[in-house]
């Protein structure tokens, strides 16, 4: 019912269940990979016999791979088409897929788990791009198109866990490489099938020969008049964002034990000779003119890293604060934490609703205020609390993830240039990632070796003071409007 309302989200050419039946295949892949796994960590490790923190570069590599490996297949979604982006990150996955159950070491295998994220982060950047050329500039988002690709996200990482822990009862480890095979080899015959043929590509040369015409113009142009406007490689932007990124992560994850401090100011160095090669060089892998302030794509970047510091340090918070101070079992606290992804799947058609008929600012502005105050309801919490409590909590914690995710995808769409919706999207998802990483380090420094109530209410405070800051500015963006 939810993708047939996808029919009336454009104006003209409409984004058929099809479409969204193959791009939704793939985007639920990244975080059903991202989590899937966290439930074999230990059984790896005594496979492998390492460390519990060796082994968990299986999850952080991945985080920093895709992290990385979103806005570079969005760069070449722009450059050689969507289609083919797509096509080829499924046969990455494929190939993930086969060779996982048969690595030698966890060194490879954690090789492996790279291959997959980049694979993996070929499809919502893809996504977005067809999405965006099939129904062309619009003053209102296509909401419920979005939508069905933030229920896939969702609903793949809230199931992440269990899938996992259900394939571990009938097999081992193994069987978590080897279940990407049947899924990504569906998404690529949908693909194949099902997503409109890439436009033709224009060399840097061919373009010169026209007759003037700039990017402002080009963008103006309906979206399947859009043409690639390069055909180089920025190379050494490439590397320098993954040097940042890299050098960013390995100093937020110190912080919980011995602090790195001299990868700080090695991220700074870096991310600054990032910036300033990109606004030098002709054809950069980021261009910085979409993070002008008046396009307004930084704001979202920064509101969403902000967002997904709050909601993944929940994530992974909450059940450890369940199961150590509160002394409930793995099972109970599954069920517990439930409504926290799943009532915000639920919540998704609402949001997408209140897009089309009112604003998008609203529905951020309703996604931050419920964020803050679940946050805030969390300070009474303690080892005592009833059931019923707790439930209703993480049911209200459900409602940001889906308005937020949404809300923010659907400005992300409005203020993105056309020509580079596949590396704006990407530096969306990376966005995403960094929120992960943040959230790692805040509740490993609040909680450290065991999640007490005092650590929750430390955090409590902390993700409130966040969401209060995001509702005000928030507020501050609708009287603006």
């Amino acid at each position: 019912m939810f993708i047939e309302k996808a029919e009336e989200s454009t104006s003209a050419v409409a984004v058929k269940k099809s479409m969204l039946a193959a791009i939704g295949s793939g985007v639920l892949l990244n975080p059903l990979n991202s989590s899937m796994i966290s439930v074999a960590l230990v059984t790896i490790a005594a496979y492998f016999s390492v460390s519990i923190p060796t082994v968990t570069w299986l999850v952080s590599g991945f985080y920093l791979a895709a992290a990385i490996g979103q806005p570079l297949m969005g760069r070449l979604a722009d450059l050689f088409g969507p289609r083919k982006v797509f096509l080829t990150g499924m046969i990455f996955i494929l190939a993930g897929g086969a060779l996982g159950p048969f690595a030698p070491s966890i060194g490879v295998l954690i090789a492996i788990r790279a291959l997959q994220a980049f694979g993996t982060s070929t499809a919502y950047p893809s996504g977005l791009a067809v999405i965006r050329r099939v129904t062309g500039n619009q003053s209102r988002p296509p909401a419920a198109a979005l939508g069905v690709l933030s229920i896939a996200a969702n609903v793949s990482a809230a199931l992440g866990p269990t899938i996992g822990g259900s394939i571990l009862a009938f097999s081992d480890w193994k069987g978590i490489f080897a279940i990407n095979i049947p899924v990504a080899l569906i998404a690529f015959v949908l693909a194949l099938r099902l997503l409109p043929p890439d436009p033709p590509r224009i060399t840097q040369r061919a373009l010169s020969s026209e007759n003037g015409t700039t990017r402002e113009q080009d963008s103006a142009r309906p979206s399947t008049e859009i043409r690639r406007r390069r055909t180089s490689f920025d190379v050494v932007g490439i590397l320098l964002f993954a040097g940042t990124l890299s050098t960013l992560l390995v100093f937020l994850l110190s912080l919980s034990s011995h602090i790195r401090w001299l990868y700080l100011p090695l991220a700074l160095l870096l991310g600054g000779g990032f910036f300033g090669w990109e606004r030098r060089t002709s054809d950069p892998f980021i261009d910085m003119t979409m993070l002008r302030p008046g396009i307004g794509l930084s704001r979202v970047y920064l509101t969403f890293a902000s967002m997904n510091t709050v909601f993944y340090s929940l994530f992974f918070g909450l059940p450890l604060w369940l199961e150590q101070a509160h002394h409930f079992t793995p099972s109970v606290v599954g069920l517990l934490m439930l409504p926290f992804a799943g009532f915000g799947v639920l919540a998704t058609p609402v949001a997408a609703r209140l897009i089309r008929v009112r604003s998008v600012r609203l529905v951020i502005l309703i996604g931050m205020s419920t964020m803050a105050g679940g946050t805030l309801l969390l300070l009474p919490l303690n080892g005592d609390s009833p059931v019923i409590a707790i439930l209703a909590i993480t049911v209200l914690l459900g409602i940001p993830n889906s308005f937020n995710n949404l809300g923010l995808q659907a400005a992300l769409f409005q203020s993105a240039p056309a020509d580079r919706i596949g590396a704006a999207s990407g530096l969306f998802q990376t966005s995403r990632y960094v929120g992960t990483f943040m959230s790692s380090a805040l509740f490993g420094i609040v909680f450290g070796r065991s999640a007490t109530t005092h650590g929750l209410h430390l955090l409590a405070a902390v993700l409130a003071a966040i969401s209060i800051l995001l509702l005000l500015a928030s507020v501050g963006s609708l009287r603006r409007r």
